[in-house]
């Protein structure tokens, strides 16, 4: 078992999270079960500890519910979070990933599959931690921003952008096609390839997180365009005003 790899079971349902460590523990994973949001939130702030790989998030929890926990560690930490909740509605689902959950489960579920969409996110997170080598190409250069495909970082003028494994997946496509117009449907396609019965309001809400991160750029970048009844678009050098970065 790889306990390097430790998943975080944020859950009060202690059935349900003896089950989900259960099956992580047999994918490989090393897990660690936490059953109140405020504790769960302390831990991920405890520098003395070694931080989990992931976190699996109910989002009726005491202490602090699970929206509130999210909004709290995307705060500070880029950790790949996969909320599972009963919590049904569209509404819900965009709203958790709208304060920065990387994939959202509805209860009841599969361990199976939640143990597949925390694999998947970790593969991602790996391939954007990977250190760079000698032999990697330059970083990309476009419009001020700069795209490291080994170290899998997105910069503009020296300022790394702080994202989650699904956001700099998307934003990667839309920088690296500059000026090309991409439908949501294949946006969705690309950020949740492995994911079943997704909205493509789900890609709205990760375009929404990019911008708030590329609006606290100094100067302010607003570079995705949204092209009504069709998708998105990346705009190269254009400030938050609308006006051409030099």
């Amino acid at each position: 078992m790889d306990t390097a790899r430790r998943v975080l079971v944020v859950e009060d349902e202690p059935k349900l999270a003896a089950v989900l460590c259960d099956y992580l523990n047999a994918a490989g994973y090393g897990s660690e079960w936490l059953a109140d949001g405020r504790l769960a939130l302390q831990r991920l702030q405890d520098g003395s500890q070694a931080k989990p790989a992931a976190m699996l998030l109910d989002l009726m929890l005491p202490g602090m519910d699970g929206l509130e926990l999210c909004r709290a560690v995307r705060a500070f930490s880029d950790l790949p979070i996969v909320i599972i909740s009963a919590r049904v509605d569209e509404l819900d689902r965009l709203l958790g990933l709208e304060l920065g959950a990387d994939d959202y489960v509805c209860k009841p579920f599969s361990p199976r599959e939640v143990v597949a969409r925390v694999r998947a996110l970790l593969r991602r997170a790996d391939g954007r931690l990977a250190p760079v080598t000698q032999q990697a190409a330059a970083p990309m250069v476009i419009g001020g921003f700069s795209l490291d495909e080994a170290g899998q970082r997105i910069a503009w003028q020296g300022q790394v952008l702080q994202l989650t494994p699904v956001e700099f997946k998307l934003l990667r496509l839309l920088l690296s096609q500059a000026g090309r117009v991409f439908e949501r449907s294949r946006l969705l396609d690309l950020i949740h390839e492995d994911f079943r019965d997704v909205s493509d309001r789900v890609v709205d809400s990760h375009v929404k997180n990019i911008r708030r991160k590329l609006a606290a750029l100094q100067p302010p970048q607003d570079c995705i365009s949204a092209v009504y009844g069709v998708g998105y678009r990346f705009d190269p050098g254009v400030g938050a005003e609308g006006k051409v970065a030099g």
